[in-house]
């Protein structure tokens, strides 16, 4: 099953879509914040990001779903300087970090000569690009100069979900599998917690043009790995901050009981959150228990969802040890498959 995103080179599409993509950066629409600050002369708004590419961490990453991980990992690409600004952040040395933007510029050649050595040298099923909300530009842009070096793996959009609609039409035919959040289902508390006041019907509007694009089916090769589809993850938060069960149920009856979901029980009390008296703790095994029922009485019967001690065995960590910019992660996060 070969990518769609090489058709669309082959027919100069792709390149198309670089050149109106990268147009819109210089009065900058990319993600929904709209700041609107000319980011072609290195103007920063709300992501503090010009026109190259922040890249905190590349490597063969195996702590993410089985069907993503497989046996070889994914080609992780994490960008940095996060659309959102959680207060609970696990990333939050790469999120938010004041100094860590010029740092870790990258130009695109570059980048896509790592994508080619995430493909080949270390052997990743599919290349994923984390926290993309904010560079849809210059991941396109990437993706288009690594074809003819030979790219040729799936591509995964990882992201919190605060997505434009407008940027992820452009990129139909270009991401194979989407791996969206499905955080809150309350902006009060969006606003409280990652300082977005519209995240809901973001977050709802962005899940719905991923599902127009790749449908509610998981498509796996013969070796179960994922070739194209889309996978909701559902962070459980303390005292029931995420609302677990209308964010579930609005999955179900917008897209579909079959649509493939992943529930977290990582939550850990990281950065800002030990300092809030709503998020100092991690989760109960009765907070998750009672998600776990909900999914059950839903009707969600693919994906899945993890061990209770997810929370100690996933605190990632990120390093620079000459370059490329490499990422130590913990254990493999463990997963079961509903």
């Amino acid at each position: 099953m070969e990518p769609l995103y090489l058709e669309l080179y082959r027919s100069g599409e792709l390149e198309r879509r670089v050149e109106v993509l990268e147009a819109r950066l210089a009065s900058c629409d990319i993600c929904p914040r709209g700041c609107h600050v000319n980011r072609l002369k290195n103007e920063w708004g709300f992501c503090h990001s010009g026109y190259l590419p922040v890249v905190s961490a590349i490597c063969d990453y195996h702590g993410e779903e089985p069907v993503i991980s497989g046996s070889r990992g994914t080609g992780a690409i994490f960008f940095g300087n996060c659309n959102m600004r959680c207060v609970y952040c696990q990333n939050y040395q790469i999120s938010q970090s004041p100094q860590h933007e010029i740092s870790k510029e990258m130009d695109f050649h570059t980048l896509a000569q790592q994508m080619i050595y995430l493909q080949d040298d270390l052997g990743c099923h599919n290349i994923s690009f984390i926290s993309p909300s904010h560079f849809v530009p210059q991941l396109v842009r990437a993706i288009w100069e690594a074809v003819p070096m030979g790219l040729r793996v799936p591509i995964i959009y990882n992201t919190n979900a605060y997505d434009s609609l407008e940027s992820l039409k452009m990129l139909d035919g270009i991401v194979d599998i989407y791996l969206p959040d499905l955080r809150y289902a309350s902006d009060i508390w969006a606003a409280k917690l990652s300082h977005t006041v519209d995240y809901v019907v973001r977050a709802r509007q962005a899940i719905l043009e991923m599902y127009r694009q790749v449908g509610d089916e998981l498509i796996l090769d013969s070796s179960g790995l994922a070739r194209r589809g889309l996978i909701v993850r559902h962070l459980v938060l303390p005292d029931g901050l995420a609302n677990s069960r209308e964010s579930l149920t609005w999955l179900v009856h917008k897209i579909s009981p079959r649509v493939t979901v992943s529930i977290m029980s990582q939550y850990h009390p990281s950065y800002l959150a030990r300092e809030m008296p709503e998020l100092q703790r991690k989760i109960s095994l009765s907070e998750y228990s009672s998600v776990l029922g909900i999914v059950d009485e839903l009707g969600l019967e693919n994906g899945w969802v993890q061990e209770m001690d997810a929370a100690e065995s996933y605190l990632p960590h990120f390093e620079s040890e000459g370059h490329p910019l490499f990422c130590s992660e913990s254990d493999e996060l463990a997963q079961g498959r509903r």
